[in-house]
């Protein structure tokens, strides 16, 4: 098994350097391993397709594979959101908070610092592998890494790549680290490694999520799971409703924005024959209560929807609908099914709109817009470290700024407490 304490160690070593690097020298890092990434392109492509080939062995699920590989794009995506990071205000040293406390002889400020090293855990998607280096590194955060068992030559990769790209810098290749021992022990180990982690963030699925918070010592961000809503108001327009839900749910099934249920006004039903005849485009499984199966009977693709289905994210060509008998009803059953996500209302009225704004209990509410542009980089973040559905410290699509702490910087000239 793989020497836990150590990676701590080592990572914790190269956290004390990045902190004294100068911004300067750590956007012109990021620009330099930006170049790596695209110099081992080929490389970095030929161990992703030995993981692709397992998990075609194994019949995952071509969602699965779309989360999995990596292109020529998806590569060139990966160098120019490290671009773009190092082009951002760096979030460090600013002050948030001062006070002068006259009668004790002393300043006080509170500044942004960062937290130390940040663990992250993900599963199948690669390109986090660059993405959290990027805005760890841009933070003067060291990284350990713990992806999937699938992902691990196509992370390993690039993380080789990064490191060969720190070495010829002059910085400590320890800045990320990436854990190659796949299994759940090593997980739960890392998991109480909070000697040396200061914060863990789990990204993936529901399970994850529940097993990082079961039994991390090291304080997390959850984020990741996303069964998301589109409400279709009484007075919605039903081609607008029709074209944001086929986006929302179809544009692409495995993210964690994608729509997956339907909440529907009983006065709107007869949209619903509107969106079915959509979504019929790309063979969308329907999982309908009583009313919403009656209004679609014909449609080739339904089936009745158990309780289940209304707390489930498909990451697939399947969608829930239920139908309400009010925006009441509408955010009681949202608040109650979502993951705290992201959630939309469809609707002419302004009143509705901000209602179902104001008390929706999720980290991004739209209105008249699809789930999907909840992603750091639509929302100028730049490259996301993930999307938090918490409450504490940071919430929604996670930048820069979520990774920095405070600390209190106190001035004074020989001052004692009186």
């Amino acid at each position: 098994m793989i020497d836990l304490i150590s990676l701590g160690k080592n990572a914790k070593i190269a956290s004390a350097q990045l902190n004294k690097l100068s911004d300067e020298k750590r956007n012109a890092v990021l620009v330099g391993v930006a170049k790596a990434l695209r110099e081992n392109a080929d490389y970095i492509m030929q161990e992703n397709t030995v993981d692709i080939q397992a998990c075609v062995k194994k019949g995952v699920s071509d969602a699965f594979i779309d989360r999995l590989k990596l292109t020529d794009k998806v590569i060139e995506g990966m160098a120019v959101g490290l671009e773009q990071v190092a082009q951002l205000e760096s979030p460090l040293g600013k002050t948030v908070y001062s006070y002068k406390n006259k009668e004790q002889g002393i300043d006080v400020k509170k500044i942004t610092a960062p937290f130390g090293v940040i663990g992250i855990i993900y599963e199948s998607r690669p390109n986090v592998t660059a993405d959290a280096f990027a805005l760890c590194f841009k933070t003067a955060n060291a990284v350990i890494l713990k992806g999937g068992s699938d992902s691990l030559r196509s992370n390993v990769a690039i993380a080789k790549v990064i490191k060969g790209a720190l070495s010829n810098a002059g910085v400590d290749p320890n800045a990320i680290c990436v854990i190659e021992d796949t299994s759940r022990q090593t997980t739960t180990e890392f998991m109480k490694l909070n000697q040396y982690v200061d914060l863990l963030i789990p990204r993936g699925s529901a399970s994850l999520i529940k097993t990082a918070v079961e039994n991390s010592t090291i304080p997390i961000i959850e984020t990741g799971s996303g069964n998301c809503h589109v409400y279709v108001d009484k007075s919605a327009n039903a081609q607008m409703a029709s074209e944001i839900i086929f986006n929302a749910k179809t544009q692409r099934y495995s993210v964690c924005n994608a729509c997956e249920s339907i909440v529907i006004h009983k006065d709107e039903l007869s949209a619903l024959t509107i969106i079915a005849e959509k979504l019929k485009e790309k063979q969308v499984e329907i999982r309908a209560d009583e009313r919403a199966y009656q209004t679609l009977s014909g449609y080739p693709y339904l089936l009745y929807a158990t309780e289940e289905d209304f707390y489930t994210e498909y990451g697939s060509a399947k969608i829930s609908v239920k139908t309400v008998d009010s925006l009441e009803q509408a955010i009681a059953h949202i608040n109650e099914h979502s993951t705290h996500h992201s959630e939309s209302i469809v609707t002419e009225n302004k009143e509705n709109a901000t209602k179902f704004i104001n008390e929706i209990d999720s980290s991004s509410v739209y209105h008249n817009a699809s789930t999907r542009f909840t992603d750091g980089f639509v929302f100028g973040l730049g490259a996301e470290i993930g999307i938090s559905t918490q409450k504490m410290h940071a919430r929604g699509p996670m930048g820069l700024d979520a990774l920095v702490t405070w600390k209190y910087i106190i001035t004074g000239n020989g001052a004692v407490r009186k």
